[in-house]
């Protein structure tokens, strides 16, 4: 298989994992009010660590030293985001809460990726992520019917963008060397450890009900332990920034799923934000080919 093939394969894994993830607001907003958000975060990652060990059961084991410097960033990265992204989202709203989370993760990672390598990502790369992003901030805004920021919100939805972009530059080096299964599972693992306990001290004892935990499991099997597992597969053929970028396919997702499935009605700004992520998309995508051939 060429490299162009290659990278052909892992843009489809991301976009796809892209699109499983589309679905966690409309599902954490089927949640009761009872249930904390911090409690959210962590149960998904508890579930999905489940789903990674029984796939771990059946994996070819591999040899080779394991990697616990990038596995105990990767793992606390993961676990501030889960709990910072639910907090956020909470606060400020899922619309312009995904926005600012998962938009502002293509920065972060294109800033830590020119700090690790040196090297500044390809101008194209540049174009196709910073026309992506304000796609999202437009759909968010056309959407939500106005900007109404809370600096909490703001903050914790940041801190979240700047976890995840570290999580897939650390998952992109776990990958290649420990193979999808493995590095899920040892991450999502030591990510449930982080979280839980956290949960407990931010958002108190846990108060689940039978459909709390029918949205906790499918958060977890679902968009979390289903759409890492291509997400991690997908990175073994794209650079991380990419794959970061190729994200932003989330709020598509969640986009269509407001039209098509609650029936929303959205605003024309929303709608130019769409046509703007979807081709600053496809710009990056090109970037990431030509960097293939």
């Amino acid at each position: 298989m060429t490299d162009a093939r290659h990278s052909a394969r892992g843009i489809a894994l991301v976009l796809m994992a892209a699109m499983l993830w589309g679905t966690t607001g409309t599902a954490q907003s089927l949640a009761p009010a009872t249930l904390s958000p911090y409690w959210v975060g962590s149960l998904r990652l508890v579930i999905a660590s489940g789903f990674f060990a029984l796939l771990a059961l059946g994996a070819p084991a591999r040899s080779g030293a394991w990697h616990w410097p990038p596995v105990l960033l990767a793992g606390v990265s993961i676990a501030v985001y889960n709990l910072s992204f639910f907090a956020g989202v909470r606060a400020s709203g899922v619309a312009l809460g995904t926005a600012i989370a998962i938009g502002s993760g293509p920065i972060w990672a294109g800033l830590l990726q020119t700090l690790l390598t040196r090297r500044l990502p390809a101008p194209l790369w540049w174009l196709g992520t910073l026309v992506s992003v304000a796609g999202g901030v437009a759909m968010a805004l056309g959407q939500s019917g106005g900007l109404r920021l809370q600096a909490g919100g703001v903050a914790l939805c940041l801190l979240a963008g700047l976890c995840y972009a570290v999580y897939a530059l650390a998952n992109k080096h776990l990958v290649l060397a420990l193979g999808p299964v493995r590095t899920n599972l040892v991450v999502f693992v030591g990510a449930s450890l982080i979280s839980v306990p956290m949960a407990w001290v931010l958002g108190g004892p846990l108060q689940a009900g039978t459909q709390s935990w029918a949205v906790v499991a499918f958060l977890g099997l679902v968009s979390t332990g289903i759409s890492y597992l291509l997400f991690s597969s997908g990175l073994r053929h794209i650079s991380g920034a990419t794959g970061v970028t190729l994200a932003l396919g989330e709020p598509v997702t969640a986009f269509m799923l407001a039209v098509w499935v609650v029936g929303e009605r959205q605003q024309l700004l929303a709608w130019l934000g769409l046509a703007a992520v979807i081709a600053g998309l496809l710009v990056v995508i090109a970037a990431e080919m030509r960097s293939a051939r």
